[in-house]
């Protein structure tokens, strides 16, 4: 399978939602998953990159911006993602930097997190969950 196709300008935080806020370490647009690296600026994650930090999903980011821009992501709660999801599948960070996956996609060597659930064909309920183990 390939990851979701997020449409940006389509992705909204839930009335239940719980954010964050932080600055870009890199260009970052709206639905991306996010890591935080040791110096503290956001940045894609990416299941399979060489930094500990950068495997580390910590949000979904709900606007874009260029390196040192401000971010705010959200950690938990409802978040419809700008891209069809299937109600009761679990959502995981992907090989490819900021993007979200299905199990499927899940190879030896890579440091899945689950992102969540979905909750209908648009929302997935996020719930991050990383235990630091390659698959």
């Amino acid at each position: 399978m390939v990851d979701l196709t997020v449409t940006p300008t389509a992705v909204a935080a839930g009335s239940n939602a719980t954010k964050e806020t932080g600055i870009a370490g890199e260009t970052i647009i709206a639905g991306q998953v996010l890591a935080k690296a040791v110096s503290g600026l956001l940045m894609k994650c990416d299941n399979n990159h060489a930094t500990p930090e950068i495997r580390r999903p910590v949000g979904v980011a709900l606007n874009g911006g260029a390196i040192n821009q401000p971010i705010t992501f959200q950690t938990r709660g409802d978040i419809t993602i700008g891209a069809t999801v299937a109600p009761g599948i679990t959502y995981f960070t992907s090989d490819t930097p900021g993007g979200i996956g299905v199990a499927a996609d899940n190879v030896a060597g890579e440091f899945t997190g689950i992102l969540g659930l979905g909750k209908s064909t648009t929302v997935i309920t996020l719930d991050i969950q990383y235990g630091g183990v390659a698959v």
